[in-house]
């Protein structure tokens, strides 16, 4: 036999990140697109993985290649290998609420 039978090839999927609010943890939605039964039109179809993040390297955003892994908790069965692609980064600043301009019949709604 060769030297691909002997390696065991796990599950890997490619998603975006949607979440980093847990610790360690990483929400990751992989889309893809299939044809309808019957019919026959092609739909998107989204999934979302709970996966394992030790460094916390992914962020909002971000493409990941996750793997198949055992079960590290209730919802946990996947581990991140890669960031393939950085989000890009936003700021996000109140700027220029003082030129709105007031709203009729908001002032006496206390």
């Amino acid at each position: 036999m060769s030297e691909q039978s002997s390696k065991s090839r796990r599950n890997e999927k490619i998603g975006e990140v949607v979440s980093t609010k847990m610790a360690k943890t990483i929400v990751v939605e992989v889309t893809r697109r299939v044809p309808h039964p019957l019919y026959k039109r092609v739909v998107t179809k989204r999934k979302k993985f709970y996966a394992h993040d030790e460094q916390g390297e992914a962020r909002l955003g971000d493409t990941v290649r996750i793997i198949e892994s055992r079960p590290l908790s209730r919802l946990k069965r996947w581990r991140l290998v890669e960031v393939l692609r950085r989000a890009a980064q936003v700021s996000v600043e109140p700027a220029g609420l003082e030129d709105l301009p007031e709203i009729p019949g908001a002032a006496g709604r206390e």
